[in-house]
């Protein structure tokens, strides 16, 4: 499970401490899908770093008894002079896992064809997308946080993701962040919404969709 006990997340600006997270506690279970809402700047990634362990809380403990992914279809640790082949191994060798086995998913997964193996510079955006994409699902972990990345590439393509979440959700957790309430009901279960710093919790992800637009 993963557990945040009275977890507080604050920055420094020019006007002083803007506090982001107040005071947050709750559980996540190993197995739940949990969605999340919130208006943007509400705090929504923040909660995702912190999961992650990107970023450490100001104030408070977070404990992670499952392994956690990074942000599905996040590229931005990506070295644009390399292949996107030679990406998925350096990934796969840093989570120790076997680097073909990494490496054939993403080619079957991604199907860029010949240019898995050339640099990161020349792909496109919906490339890049697929690469980080496939690279992401390649690597086996008990939760996956996913930030607003499920409609990626042409339908066909997104269809493939889609079938790849819902296989994942049946044995693992997902932690969902997304603006879309109708991405939200297929993937989760249970609901979070992020308001005035606190995470208010629901038993279904529809009380919390209907929670944020009454505050909206």
């Amino acid at each position: 499970m993963i557990v945040f006990n009275r977890v507080s997340k604050s920055y420094a600006t020019r006007d002083g401490r803007h506090q982001v997270l107040d005071n947050v506690s709750f559980t996540i279970e190993k197995g739940q899908s949990v969605g999340v809402c919130g208006h943007n700047g509400a705090g929504k990634s923040t909660l995702l770093r912190l999961i992650a362990g990107v970023e450490q809380p100001s104030s408070g403990t977070i404990r992670r008894g499952m392994s956690v992914s990074w942000p599905l279809g996040l590229s931005s640790s990506f070295q644009s002079s390399l292949s996107g082949a030679d990406n998925a191994r350096f990934v796969a060798r840093v989570y120790g896992r076997p680097v073909e086995e990494v490496l054939d998913f993403v080619e079957d997964f991604a199907e860029l064809g010949n240019y898995l193996r050339m640099p990161l510079r020349t792909y496109s955006a919906g490339m890049m997308a697929r690469l980080a994409f496939a690279v992401s699902l390649a690597i086996s972990f008990d939760c996956y946080l996913i930030d607003e990345i499920t409609a990626v590439g042409d339908e066909r393509f997104q269809d493939r993701c889609r079938a790849a979440l819902l296989e994942r959700k049946r044995d693992c957790s997902l932690f969902m962040v997304s603006h879309d309430p109708a991405t939200l009901r297929e993937y989760c279960d249970r609901g979070m919404a992020v308001q005035g710093g606190r995470v208010l919790q629901f038993d279904t992800v529809e009380e919390a969709i209907a929670s944020h637009f009454t505050h909206a």
